[in-house]
């Protein structure tokens, strides 16, 4: 029987991890027929079916199976063992899949683009920006980004950048001709631009002072799926927007708007890194990761 070639084991094990040819091969950086074409070549060199595939999924036979019981230890130990010899590169490459929120991507990334790039010129960076959440293994992402309640359990997490605000803001004229809202019931009587979770739901204004908390389903002229569409329309008169504070301060700067509820609105636990931790952290997330940590000590 001739020895199975390395690159046939990691396409049976990335198939049997993703339960897709598509997703394996998304995230082996190869096209799906050279993925089907490498099990099958395997298959055939041992001479037993190892997935067994349908129309709609892929799944290990029972000899693929206990290929992969003994099989996936082995590649975790050579991964390891090459990654140790990769730390004595003098420069980290590779490619690193991250998504996040629109919200976190102008909020947070964005300003450490240059910096992380510059330092690690090896590195391409590809970033997915949604509001959707995504399960992040099957998406072929590495790591992802997000507040620490939407975070799943199965997750390692490090907090990254600061705390964060929202904010209740309107143009001058609008609080002068509706009137400044006083407390957050107020705003139930006051035109408010609403926005809209990826699955459909509406978001509810959420407000905190002491041991009262109020969350509101407020009502208005406009819904919205996007903060800086919320921001824009507040800009245009349309009534009061509920968005990031940092996104609204160069306006309240300079009066285009004005903030109001702002004892309301305490300072909230920010944005989390998080990655599964039943996989190899790759070297490029690692740099990454380091980088972040690095950054965040000199502020």
């Amino acid at each position: 029987m001739p020895t199975p070639e390395l690159l046939h084991l990691r396409a049976l094990s990335a198939v049997a991890e993703w339960a897709s040819f598509r997703r394996a091969a998304l995230a082996m950086n190869v096209s799906p027929s050279a993925l089907s074409q490498a099990v099958r070549t395997l298959e055939q060199s041992l001479g037993v079916p190892l997935l067994q595939r349908t129309t709609r999924s892929v799944a290990p036979t029972e000899a693929g199976k206990q290929l992969l019981a003994e099989l996936r230890p082995l590649l975790a130990g050579l991964d390891a063992a090459m990654a140790n010899v990769g730390q004595f590169q003098t420069e980290v490459r590779g490619t690193l899949r991250l998504n996040l929120p629109r919200s976190a991507a102008s909020l947070w990334l964005e300003p450490l683009l240059g910096g992380f790039l510059r330092a690690h010129p090896g590195i391409h960076l590809e970033v997915s920006s949604q509001d959707a959440m995504a399960d992040i293994v099957p998406g072929g992402f590495d790591a992802g980004v997000r507040f620490p309640e939407a975070l799943p359990r199965d997750m390692v997490a490090i907090p990254v950048g600061p705390m964060q605000r929202f904010t209740v803001v309107a143009t001058p004229s609008v609080a002068r001709t509706q009137g400044e809202p006083l407390v957050p019931d107020d705003l139930l009587a006051r035109p408010c631009i609403r926005q809209r979770f990826p699955s459909g739901a509406l978001y509810h204004w959420q407000f905190r002072k002491a041991e009262v908390v109020r969350t509101l389903n407020v009502n208005g002229p406009l819904t919205v799926d996007d903060q800086r569409l919320a921001l824009g329309a507040a800009l245009g008169g349309v009534g009061w927007a509920y968005v990031y504070e940092a996104m609204a301060a160069a306006d309240v700067k300079s009066g285009n708007l004005v903030q109001a509820l702002a004892d309301w609105c305490p300072p909230e636990p920010g944005f989390q890194l998080y990655y599964p931790d039943r996989r190899q952290v790759s070297p490029a997330l690692r740099a990454f990761i380091d980088w972040l940590k690095a950054a965040q000590s000199k502020h």
